[in-house]
């Protein structure tokens, strides 16, 4: 008898994260539900069906990371995927306020350095605590794979290219976020590269989710979707990918 693969996502009690949750659980998956605030993560799990277990984890907080691992370990033993989806955008985004606006708030010239800070504890800090903490359960899965929910606006190469559609709203705080946690991701893969777990980045587009004001085009099933099929994939795709859609993205 074949037992469930164990994954953990952060960030997932809202939006892209808790749509990859939903996709693993009816996959079979054992899903551990990342969530800051616990209670909304076990409201947010009441909604799914499936094996769906919240946890309480703040990809900030070394401690909570470290308490999530140990609680993973004594339910389950061991984690087979980790999703890195927790982000955020923004600190200082006002009502009525559009995303462009925003983004022009937040050039290189004038952005808040304090608000730089807090973006990246989350999209940058927050994987490496998040992939320290659980390396070890990782470790005791036979197929291991770590996913980065990544973004375009982290493809440095993408943005030089003066015809790529959202250059124009490249700044240090929320897309530099994005750049230095594609650099995490791959220092990960490098570590891992003879071990046998794949680790990999994808970017579910310009999705409708709080991170954007709701701005994006594309629905929550078109941003997870990539994420999920990563997650669940086998050889076919190696580590050290960038990918949207199943196409290649540079880094």
């Amino acid at each position: 008898m074949s037992h469930p693969r164990i994954a953990l996502v952060t960030g997932a009690n809202q939006g892209i994260g808790h749509q990859i949750v939903k996709e693993l659980a009816a996959r079979g998956f054992t899903v551990f539900l990342g969530s800051r605030d616990l209670e909304k993560g076990r409201v947010a799990a009441k909604s799914l069906t499936g094996d769906v277990r919240p946890i309480q984890l703040d990809v900030t907080d070394a401690k909570s990371a470290t308490a999530a691992a140990q609680h993973i370990e004594a339910e389950v033993g061991h984690l087979d995927v980790l999703i890195n989806n927790a982000g955020i955008s923004n600190t200082s985004f006002k009502p009525g306020q559009t995303l462009a606006e925003y983004m022009h708030s937040t050039r290189a010239s004038q952005a808040s350095l304090e608000e730089v800070r807090a973006v990246w504890e989350t999209n940058v800090f927050g994987p490496l605590i998040v992939y320290q903490a659980v390396l070890p359960l990782l470790r005791k899965s036979k197929a291991a794979r770590v996913v980065a929910v990544s973004s375009g606006m982290g493809s440095l190469t993408s943005l030089l290219d003066k015809n790529f559609p959202y250059r124009a709203g490249y700044g240090p705080v929320y897309g530099a976020s994005k750049a230095a946690m594609n650099a995490i991701t791959v220092a990960m893969a490098l570590e891992l590269e003879n071990d046998g777990i794949k680790v990999n980045a994808v970017t579910p587009g310009f999705t409708k989710t709080a991170l954007n004001n709701f701005e994006g085009p594309e629905t929550l099933e078109q941003g997870a979707a990539e994420a999920v099929r990563v997650a669940i994939a086998g050889d076919e795709v190696p580590s050290g990918t960038f990918t949207m859609t199943g196409a290649t993205v540079p880094w």
